[in-house]
């Protein structure tokens, strides 16, 4: 047996309390009675009352609130195999973590609006092979492609400045690094490379790895993040500085990654607040685009959904609490009936 939403067992916790309040709501019923009546008028006020019913009608409810909380958890027991077959693209995506990622033009600053575009792909992206590439001075795969999203988003939060000891930005290198897995990885004709970078490149050879991926068939997508006016790079207590002692201003260059998405007939875009953007890449660009094709079947078990039977004993149980009576009928009442 497993249980579809397990975080609901825990109301079950809930039960003592609620036996508590009943155990305490009968006693102040009796105490209530002998209070505000007479000893000669309380015998007539409660003839007929069962004290036996009443707890059996407390005993229904508690089951009923039990079985209400299973039926709520999503109970499965039985289950079945089933072939699954996966289809989707191969997807590298590149990450910027070089120093000007920490302008704060954009809040809270350049990287972590990448992390978060990074987040809102993942939390999109459909039966796609996804690997995760973070790059600066130099690139290196932080994670190979996989179809386990839970292993990349492992990595998210551990994403810095320092993921990569080689300063300056490279965007040819971490095109390179992408181009180089791929050709490792199995022949596929429907490749992809998001970049998530502010746009600043120290390398000087990023068109001509532009062109080299549109020989091999490699689409670049491209996301903007900073902005036109630009922000100081924060350094300890104060800002970056240059050899004259002037703060550095850090610019998004926008021109050059639209260039970088063109030689490639990919897409480019600037990262805005929601996920508007990184929908625009993947669904608007790399799913119509490309090809979708078979990357792996497995079989997996399909568990039998079992909500209905403690759904229906509660249902039963909260009819029974209904219909019984807490008096039960007088001999007499009875005869006369008759």
């Amino acid at each position: 047996m497993k249980f579809e939403h397990l975080n609901y067992l825990y109301l079950l916790w809930l039960t003592p309390l609620l036996v508590v309040f009943i155990i305490y709501s009968l006693k102040r019923r009796k105490a209530l009675l002998k209070q505000f009546c007479s000893i000669n008028i309380c015998p007539k006020i409660i003839e007929g009352f069962s004290e036996k019913r009443k707890i059996i009608k407390s005993v229904f409810i508690i089951i009923t609130f039990i079985f209400l909380i299973i039926t709520m958890a999503g109970p499965k027991w039985g289950y079945s195999w089933e072939d699954i077959q996966r289809r989707g693209v191969d997807i590298f995506v590149a990450i910027d973590v070089s120093d000007s990622m920490l302008a704060e033009d954009i809040k809270p600053n350049r990287l972590e609006r990448a992390k978060r575009e990074l987040i809102d792909f993942m939390s999109i992206a459909q039966g796609d092979r996804i690997g995760l590439v973070v790059f600066a001075g130099s690139s290196f795969i932080q994670c190979p492609l996989t179809l386990d999203y839970s292993a990349i988003q492992m990595f998210i939060d551990d994403i810095n400045t320092s993921s990569v000891p080689v300063k300056g930005t490279s965007i040819g290198s971490a095109i390179k690094t992408c181009l180089d897995a791929f050709n490792r990885s199995a022949e596929s004709s429907s490749k992809a490379i998001i970049l998530i970078t502010d746009g600043e490149d120290h390398g000087g050879n990023v068109f001509e790895i532009a062109k080299e991926a549109k020989k091999q068939n490699v689409k670049i997508y491209i996301i903007g993040v900073g902005s036109s006016e630009g922000g100081y790079i924060p350094y300890y207590d104060s800002f970056k500085k240059d050899n004259s002692g002037n703060k550095i201003l850090s610019k998004t260059d926008f021109e050059q990654l639209k260039q970088i998405a063109k030689i490639t007939d990919g897409v480019y875009t600037n990262s805005v607040t929601g996920n508007l953007d990184i929908e625009n890449i993947y669904i608007k660009g790399i799913k119509k685009d490309l090809k979708d094709r078979k990357l792996k079947t497995s079989r997996e078990k399909k568990w039998v959904e079992r909500f209905q039977w403690p759904l229906a004993i509660a249902f039963i149980f909260l009819v029974a609490e209904f219909f019984l009576s807490s008096r039960k009928r007088s001999r007499a009442k009875s005869k006369n009936e008759g």
